[in-house]
């Protein structure tokens, strides 16, 4: 979780190509900030967190619960139009999105749940309050596989290999044929592969992270994506975790205080 932080607040200052697609850059800047990727992924982690063996309904009213306070406790985190009209609705509905949002938020899934199919059935879950589109599905359980399989020791080959069974992800490309091209998209369709192939092709946290910002395009949130999933693979180094922790007020802090303890306890 604190991976896919990092990754929003790294990304956040190079969003519409403003990096240059490039992998030189500073980590840290004076605007390096978390954005609406941050704000949900704090409400979803908090939401599994008070729901773990509850009925699916249960779930769902906890995350449009979580979901609808976090945002309105950051108004202007930088959440889409339509999104921002959802966190101000009495009985709030799904509006069939295909936004990356389901998958930039869903990284607590791939930590909390023992199995694959249980992680699969959370990410879903926590898409389809708001992105109830197929593709918002796909590129929730999707990113919350990847994480999953990540931490349970898989390798990238092995990950690759089912995202492209499970999902039909196109991951042939190479981020240096992927870069020229890319442009700022929002859809899941065209954030999610490229997210899943900057991980792929990073070779360290840091790697993985300058990877994703160099594509461009919506970078805060494909970094956060990648970010969820490097973190998984290879552990975030202390000093960008205590970045990351330097730039979070203490409401957020103590979500991921208690999300880490759950994710030790439940490794004990």
């Amino acid at each position: 979780m604190i991976g896919a932080i990092l990754g929003d607040m790294i990304g956040a200052p190079y969003e519409f190509d403003r990096g240059g697609k490039t992998k030189e850059f500073p980590l840290f800047r004076r605007d390096s900030q978390f954005t609406d990727d941050t704000v949900m992924t704090v409400a979803v982690a908090e939401a599994l967190l008070d729901t773990k063996g509850q009925p699916d309904s249960a779930v769902r009213a906890a995350l449009v619960r979580s979901m609808q306070r976090w945002g309105n406790r950051y108004p202007d985190a930088g959440y889409g139009g339509m999104f921002r009209r959802w966190l101000r609705e009495r009985d709030p509905q799904p509006y069939g999105s295909f936004g990356n949002g389901s998958a930039m938020r869903v990284s607590a899934a791939g930590w909390l749940y023992g199995t694959l199919e249980d992680t699969r059935h959370a990410a879903a879950l926590t898409a389809e309050v708001t992105h109830n589109h197929p593709e918002g599905i796909k590129g929730a359980e999707a990113a919350a596989s990847a994480i999953f399989l990540a931490r349970t020791g898989h390798g990238k080959a092995e990950i690759k290999a089912y995202i492209v069974r499970e999902f039909g992800y196109d991951l042939s490309r190479t981020c240096d044929e992927i870069r020229p091209a890319y442009r700022h998209d929002e859809s899941c369709q065209r954030t999610v592969p490229e997210a899943i192939t900057a991980f792929l092709e990073g070779t360290g946290f840091e790697d993985a992270i300058r990877t994703a910002v160099s594509l461009g395009g919506d970078c805060d949130t494909l970094t956060c994506i990648t970010g969820g999933m490097a973190e998984a693979f290879y552990g975030v180094p202390k000093d960008l975790a205590d970045a990351c922790r330097q730039r979070l007020p203490a409401d957020m802090l103590a979500v991921l205080d208690r999300f880490q303890g759950a994710v030790r306890a439940a490794g004990d």
